[in-house]
């Protein structure tokens, strides 16, 4: 095999441009470490971002493709990103907290996995994250917000149908208040307010949804962290012992290999790459892949069981108008994780998003029965009637759901990931009730016509999950490797629970967290 010379030596090393990944490199830069991202996609700036349902196509997953088996696959192509930024440039900036209870499932329940934290732990972080990025909500109606400061932003506006679907949860007895958003309701820290034309999934150029250009990673490339684009890392280094790791090795897109060295190296690759790349670095020291002597790297998958409920009414509901994310949310059922008829996990209900005609989640496509002659008279009354909302549910962590390698390699002749995720039944019963529970609401809100979407997957979690010790995970409570020292994993797939929100803040806490450890920053 050629010797491939390694020519440049950095502090950090960091795998991946997105949420967890820019945390860390603006803390590491500002403690006066030499940082260097490499990104598998394009390079992007704000300023190329366009508010377009076929242009936003470009920020999903385009590197080389995940195999998926169970009877609910993960929707990798769907949830992952792809180029500077990541999942979180077209992310929608809802950025809800896990609850207390979400932390001890095991111990409470005997379900899943226990975290190695606390929520009083993280909640400094999450504290933190929420000033320096800045959130729109109202901490008084949010009667299920666990402890934490006031939002430093007014919350988003609730137009005609986040209105006329509240009417519904009311007439059920049942409690909305404002969605907590990442997204600017007035001027935060020299980052413009929301138009609320409802183009979230677009990347937001306007810098107003907080992703990651906008935020942390804008912040590090300001400081001097360097970014190297279509950059696709294939395994990582470590030295004689196997102790410590000493940089990794990457494609460029021409096919020519390169090696980087590193005092500290992170994999914030999002969830499956995570995984994949430390089985792919398998070595004489680690044959099973790094920190995985254990087998414990690639399994505990986790998603959001989702599904979404639709409806038509007779008031103008403006559906257009708002985030992308929703106007309200709905908390009611989250701490009682024992759901009837043998169900299990907490589910919250995100209203009233901002939605367009056409596309993946648009008002044409949820009703794929209606087609021809019939589809124009339907979107006629649709764009201005149409209602919607989204049910997050509860994953359970089981050690059967889990990343492996394929034997089918990408076009530099690396092995692909494969994916296995199955639905555990008391997931499919807590979905099945909010489902029902949806429809209600909808039509004790007036809806003329209440259907629904089928069910599947939102966010990917775990994989490469933290615990107390190398018998029960894969990283320490920091995200540090247990077998190298000096490596570490930033992002979702550190999660040995998935609570039943949005996974994007807690990300954020946890890499604030490790980057105050390390750099004391």
């Amino acid at each position: 095999m050629t010797q491939i010379p390694t020519t440049e030596a950095y502090d950090v090393v960091i795998v991946g441009a997105g949420a967890a990944g820019g945390v860390i490199a603006d803390r590491a830069t500002a403690a006066g470490k030499r940082v260097l991202l490499l990104e598998a996609g394009p390079a992007r700036g704000l300023q190329d971002l366009v508010s377009s349902q076929i242009w936003a196509r470009k920020l999903k997953w385009a590197g080389p493709s995940v195999e998926e088996e169970g009877s609910e696959k993960i929707g990798h192509a769907f949830n992952t990103g792809w180029g500077t930024g990541g999942s979180a440039m077209h992310h929608y900036g809802v950025w809800p907290r896990l609850h207390e209870n979400d932390f001890n499932v095991s111990s409470e329940y005997g379900i899943g996995l226990d975290w190695p934290i606390s929520y009083d732990d993280l909640r400094p972080y999450y504290d933190r994250a929420q000033s320096e990025v800045g959130i729109s909500g109202d901490a008084a109606s949010e009667i299920w917000r666990p402890p934490a400061e006031k939002y430093p932003m007014p919350p988003v506006p609730t137009f005609a149908q986040g209105s006329v679907i509240a009417k519904g949860f009311s007439e059920l007895d049942l409690a909305t208040s404002p969605i907590p958003l990442a997204v600017n309701t007035t001027r935060y820290k020299d980052r413009a307010g929301c138009l609320y034309d409802g183009w979230c999934d677009a990347g937001c150029p306007i810098g107003a949804l907080a992703n990651p250009l906008a935020t942390y990673l804008g912040w590090a490339l300001a400081a001097g962290a360097e970014l190297r684009n279509n950059a696709w890392v294939t395994r990582v280094l470590h030295d004689a012992s196997g102790a410590r790791a000493t940089g990794v090795e990457y494609v460029d897109r021409s096919g020519e290999r390169h090696r980087v060295q590193a005092d500290m190296v992170f994999i914030a690759a999002f969830t499956v790459q995570s995984a994949r790349l430390l089985l792919a670095s398998a070595s004489d020291k680690h044959p099973s892949g790094l920190s995985n002597s254990n087998d414990l790297v690639g399994r505990y998958l986790m998603t959001h069981p989702s599904v979404a409920v639709f409806g038509l009414f007779e008031d103008e509901t403006q559906p257009h108008l708002g985030a992308t994310g929703g106007q309200l949310m709905c908390q009611e059922n989250y701490d009682n994780k024992k759901t009837p008829g043998g169900g299990f996990g907490s589910y919250q209900w995100l209203i009233a998003n901002a939605v367009k005609p056409n596309d993946l989640l648009g008002i044409a496509t949820s009703r794929p029965d209606i087609r021809g002659a019939a589809l124009q008279p339907f979107m006629e009354k649709a764009v201005k009637h149409f209602g919607n909302m989204v049910c997050i549910g509860e994953g359970i962590a089981s050690a059967d759901n889990r990343v492996t390698l394929s034997s089918n390699k990408d076009a530099f002749g690396e092995p692909l990931a494969k994916t296995v995720h199955n639905v555990a039944e008391a997931s499919g019963i807590m979905r099945d009730g909010a489902l029902k529970q949806g429809k209600a609401v909808f039509k004790a809100g007036g809806a003329t016509e209440v259907w629904s979407g089928p069910p599947g997957a939102i966010h990917i979690m775990g994989g490469t999950v933290m615990g107390n010790s190398a018998q029960d995970s894969v990283t320490d409570s920091y995200g540090r490797c247990h077998e190298l020292e000096n490596l570490y994993i930033a992002g979702p797939g550190l999660f040995p629970s998935s609570g039943a929100v949005n996974p994007t803040f807690t990300l954020h806490a946890l890499a604030l967290r490790t980057a105050e450890h390390l750099f004391n920053v």
